[in-house]
């Protein structure tokens, strides 16, 4: 079993966890703490245009290995106010229980989380706060799903982060803590052959890195 995300400071620094379960349930109570908050500020969050709908939040475990990243929301994901939720949710977990990737060593999000009618419309500063999401969930590995994410990726002052090469199934490096994946867009992948089988292509090195993470 993968170890899940990466270690925190304890939030209570004088209070000694006895054992590592007790340690990693800590970190693991504060991520969910974090992402709490992180949901209900995107919820208040008054600047981009989208009238009485809810954001599209990510959804996965909160020290998850792996971030899923896309650029924005199909209908059913807005319907739901969940990431990743109904078609493009359905192939992920088929791809990823084709490379035997634990569901749970996962966590998809958006760049623009704010159901608007045109994506150009997201508020900059909304965008940015993926930076934030970032730092709670703390992946070892990001996949970026499309030209449009990896241009917001480029784009955001992630600390100590490089630019990303459009290059299909590489693994780059992002941080020095984290690795990046770039692949094609899941949504346009799920109904043309050749789409399907160029995201394949890219998506499956996924596999490789899994199987290459030390189990500690």
């Amino acid at each position: 079993m993968h170890s899940q995300g990466q270690p925190r400071v304890p939030s209570n620094p004088g209070e000694m966890p006895a054992t590592d379960d007790e340690i990693r349930e800590k970190y693991l109570e504060r991520a969910i703490r974090e992402l709490n908050t992180f949901a209900r500020d995107l919820q208040a969050c008054p600047h981009c245009p989208r009238g009485q709908l809810m954001p599209v939040l990510g959804s996965g475990h909160p020290q998850a290995d792996i971030m899923l990243l896309k650029h924005s929301a199909r209908p059913s994901e807005v319907e739901e106010g969940v990431a990743f939720y109904g078609r493009t949710g359905n192939a992920l977990m088929k791809s990823l229980k084709r490379l035997s990737i634990d569901p749970l060593a996962v966590y998809g999000t958006l760049c623009v989380k704010c159901p608007v009618a045109d994506p150009v419309m997201a508020d900059p500063a909304c965008i940015a706060r993926l930076v934030e999401e970032l730092a709670i969930v703390r992946p070892k590995l990001v996949v970026v799903m499309g030209e449009d994410a990896l241009s917001v990726v480029n784009d955001l002052e992630i600390p100590l982060a490089r630019p990303l090469a459009p290059e299909l199934g590489v693994l780059q490096r992002l941080t020095p803590t984290i690795e990046a994946l770039f692949v094609p867009s899941i949504d346009e992948a799920l109904d043309e052959d050749s789409a399907k089988r160029a995201f394949w292509s890219a998506f499956r090195v996924l596999g490789q890195w899994w199987s290459d993470l030390p189990p500690y």
